[in-house]
């Protein structure tokens, strides 16, 4: 249901997403995501200089003087983002978590993507009002009020029990796009994770990538990585729904936490590595203005 509520959320984020995309981008979106091929667009009169291997025999047959064909890069893009509204998502210690920034985030390339004349579509898995084991799919297009939309569902979205998994969800992309897209994963890639072996996605993920331009954007939270030192804490382990009692006064406690959290993080890196996927990590304890112009920068320098 659509309350005043949620929409004055909505308009809120979208002014701080346009905002965002009126500071970062500039030129960079535009130049990291090139068209991915040529059209025709015109004839016109052949100039000194032109390339003669333009030049359109047939008009110029025709007219008795040379013209040239004209091609100009097929702008328009499919982006999709497949955004991971699960349990695991709903922790942040610093200034929000790791949902509220992939919201914003996503919000942000939304915008861009429209303005670019971009489609842009939504996978949306995870989340406390979707039935369980189901996938919320907005169709690719264009227009405001379909970026609206989108914005309206990344807000309303809520991390819950409904721990669909990761795997599955890009298994399902997969067969539902038969049209190579950007597909850009917003998640912190925690689901499936095995210690021994790549995370069960990491398969998926390569056969994603054969097909589209996929690229990870890893959510991550400080706390996530080391422990403070802070006494006794009641923790809760978002993925499998436990809680314990933890001495975080223990440096050998720490020290456990710190070498797991690191032995997880290499696992996904290296996992997404293997898959040639480009990888970009977002924290909530910094600004992701900077890593996003970054990332786009180097992107379209190597294109």
């Amino acid at each position: 249901m659509i309350t005043e509520e949620l929409m004055q959320a909505v308009k809120r984020l979208e002014i701080r997403a346009r905002r965002r995309v009126d500071d970062m981008f500039g030129g960079s979106y535009h130049s990291a995501f090139k068209g991915q091929g040529i059209e025709f667009s015109e004839v016109r009169e052949y100039q000194p200089g032109d390339d003669v291997r333009s030049i359109d025999w047939n008009v110029t047959a025709r007219m008795g003087r040379p013209f040239i064909k004209r091609f100009e890069e097929e702008r328009q893009l499919t982006v999709v983002l497949a955004v991971d509204c699960s349990r695991s998502t709903s922790f942040g210690t610093i200034r929000r978590s790791k949902h509220e920034l992939m919201s914003e985030v996503g919000a942000v390339l939304t915008l861009a993507a429209g303005r670019n004349n971009d489609k842009v579509g939504l996978c949306l898995f995870g989340s406390e009002h979707l039935e369980d084991g189901k996938t919320l799919h907005v169709p690719a297009t264009k227009g405001r009020l379909h970026g609206m939309r989108i914005i309206r569902e990344l807000i309303d979205a809520t991390p819950g029990d409904n721990q669909e998994d990761l795997a599955s969800v890009l298994t399902e992309i997969g067969r539902t796009h038969k049209r190579r897209s950007i597909i850009i994963v917003l998640s912190d890639f925690l689901s499936g994770l095995n210690n021994e072996q790549e995370p069960n996605w990491g398969p998926k993920m390569r056969m994603l990538s054969r097909k589209h331009e996929v690229i990870a954007m890893q959510f991550t939270d400080p706390r996530e990585l080391e422990l403070p030192k802070a006494g006794i804490i009641r923790m809760h382990d978002p993925i499998t729904g436990t809680r314990h009692l933890v001495d975080t006064n223990s440096k050998r406690v720490r020290e456990r936490y710190r070498r797991q959290s690191q032995i997880e993080n290499t696992l996904i890196l290296d996992t997404l590595q293997k898959a040639h996927i480009d990888h970009i990590e977002l924290s909530t304890g910094r600004d992701y203005a900077d890593e996003l112009v970054r990332y786009f920068q180097t992107r379209g320098s190597r294109r």
